[in-house]
This record gives structure tokens, C-alpha cells and sequence, in this order.
């Protein structure tokens, strides 16, 4: 696992990438840097994020068995107890647990905005989620991967993932 200040730099690094190229499907991981949410999401069984041409996104987006993603409504996690208690979201438990409610947590439809905004200085695309005080911001690695910054309001510490475009799931 690498410092926090460090993936922040390597971020600050890389070049912007406009909202419209990033329109599509991204398979994700997340880059451990002492975040409290670093393995958490992969443990659940988080695919990755879809970008739809009218600029709104399917932030969360979990495999529901082998071939079909479910998009989830982020406005249903309680984001302080999710930080607070963050080791159970590595557990087998949370996963199992998970999977039963994925049917219930299902989003409606795209539950985020892609725009431009600026971030330490920088402009670049950026998702911000429509109920929950989250903003992805977005630089290019390559052709096919991005780096996302996921920050939270009222909280200083960033979780960093990669996102590979993917043409299926």
C-alpha cells in the first residue's frame, strides 16, 4: 500500500480528460492508500461505472451473478457508518449480506452527473453523485485506463481507484 500523499501526486500528475470521453462502460479497482473504504468495494463485488452519452452515470455498478451488473442507488449507504465501521465491509459477512440486499438497493436509473470541474487546481471531468456529498474526479492514465480521486464532503481523505474501458461486462 502506497501513502495517501503519494497516489495524490501521481493524480496531480496526470492529464485532464474531458466528461464525453469517459461516456461508456469501466471496469474498476480500487488503488490502496489507506482509505477506509480501500478493499471494501471489491470485496462486495463492485464492477465498475457506466457513462451514458446525456452526461449522467451509474456510479456503482455490482456483478449480479456472471454475466449481469445492477446498478445501485448510493443514497441508500449511510456514508458516516460506512467509514466508521469500514473493517466490516472486508468481512464474508458484508458480502453475503450484501448480495441478498443488491435487489432492494437497485437504482432507478443514473443516480450521477459527469461536468467538468476544477480540482487542486486542475479542471477535468468529474461525477458528482445526485443524493450523497461525493464528487469522482477524473484524470487520464492511457487510451483505456483513468485514475479517479472519490472525495466526501466534510472529509480529507481520499479513495483512489482505476477505471478500464470495457466494451461488455
Amino acid at each position: 500500500m502506497r501513502e495517501q500523499q503519494t497516489v495524490c501526486e501521481e493524480f496531480q500528475r496526470l492529464p485532464q480528460i474531458e466528461p464525453r470521453e469517459l461516456v461508456g462502460l469501466w471496469r474498476g479497482r480500487g488503488i490502496p492508500a489507506g482509505h477506509p473504504f480501500d478493499g471494501v468495494l471489491e470485496n462486495l463485488g463492485w464492477f465498475g461505472k457506466r457513462f451514458t452519452p446525456d452526461m449522467r452515470a451509474d456510479p456503482l455498478l455490482f456483478r449480479s451473478g456472471e454475466r449481469r451488473l445492477v446498478a445501485l442507488e448510493p443514497s441508500w449507504i449511510p456514508l458516516g457508518l460506512a467509514l466508521r465501521f469500514h473493517q466490516l465491509g472486508r468481512t464474508r459477512v458484508a458480502r453475503n449480506l450484501f448480495s441478498h440486499l443488491q435487489r432492494r438497493l437497485r437504482a432507478r436509473g443514473p443516480v450521477a452527473s459527469l461536468k467538468s470541474l476544477v480540482f487542486r487546481g486542475v479542471e477535468s471531468a468529474a461525477m458528482v453523485y445526485d443524493h450523497q456529498p461525493i464528487i469522482d474526479f477524473f484524470r487520464r492514465i492511457d487510451e483505456v485506463r483513468i485514475m479517479g480521486a472519490m472525495t466526501i464532503r466534510g472529509d480529507e481523505r481520499i479513495y483512489f481507484f482505476e477505471l478500464e474501458r470495457v466494451d461488455e461486462p
